[in-house]
């Protein structure tokens, strides 16, 4: 049976070329079947807002209805969150949902998938984290601290309140990275297991345990598949609320929504 990880293995497919960059060093880049996946994914993602904003009409086609049931589907989630001041945000939150998709989505047609490399999903975690950070800074000034400071708290347990909230705030990004890293992680390993028994089994490894284990495990294969799909989408809504969630508490700062 096929190794399960070789499929995360990130791969060069140009020359690797050494350079020297200032405050890290040496380094040594080449293009790689992860630049590639991506690559591919964020053409997608122009082709298909081309073709759905292209020849708008008022009567949607199937192509112009998906597009805007996406659009749809992140700006009710932006404006249900935040609010008005979200309708600034959407870009953002938009673009990270739809490029997280193609991803996600390319992964399961390819023998590669960009977002299950953990340094990936790292970098969605920290573009969200600057940009949450910059809208506090931004908008509140110093005042942006208070977002540690919750309101009614006994001054002799502030302190440790303050670093559970500073804590559970940096943790954030984290979460990000670490849920849809497993997420898309997980499923492909198991849909590979799976996949690979169906191999063993049409190559009679198994004996005349090869027609059950056969079914059994294309069976298992097809569901997994149709289950990878369903989380492909999810994984990719889910960052999308939890980033729109983040950027809430610092663009509704000291006050409700």
């Amino acid at each position: 049976m096929a190794d399960p990880l070789h499929q995360f293995q990130i791969v060069p497919l140009t020359p690797a070329v050494e350079v020297n960059l200032p405050l890290v060093g040496a380094q040594t880049i080449a293009f790689t079947n992860s630049h590639l996946a991506m690559t591919v994914a964020f053409g997608m993602v122009v082709l298909f807002l081309t073709l759905v904003t292209a020849g708008a009409k008022v009567v949607p086609g199937r192509m112009q209805a998906a597009g805007e049931a996406l659009f749809s589907l992140i700006d009710g989630l932006v404006d249900s969150i935040i609010g008005h001041d979200g309708r600034k945000l959407f870009p953002f939150v938009f673009t990270i949902f739809t490029f997280i998709l193609a991803m996600n989505f390319l992964g399961l047609f390819l023998s590669f998938t960009a977002t299950s490399q953990i340094a990936v999903t790292a970098t969605f975690g920290v573009i969200t984290i600057l940009m949450v950070l910059a809208i506090g800074f931004m908008k509140h000034g110093l005042k942006f601290f208070s977002l540690f400071v919750p309101s009614g708290v006994p001054w002799a347990v502030l302190p440790f309140v303050v670093i559970i909230e500073f804590v559970s705030f940096l943790l954030r990004p984290v979460t990000l990275t670490l849920r849809l890293f497993g997420n898309m992680m997980g499923g492909h390993v198991a849909l590979k297991v799976f996949a690979g028994f169906v191999v063993v089994a049409v190559g009679g490894a198994v004996g005349w345990l090869g027609v059950p284990v056969f079914l059994l495990s294309l069976g298992m294969t097809v569901g997994l598949t149709a289950l990878e799909f369903l989380v492909a989408f999810l994984q990719a809504f889910v960052f999308a609320v939890l980033t729109t969630i983040y950027l809430n508490d610092v663009v509704n700062l000291g006050h409700g929504h």
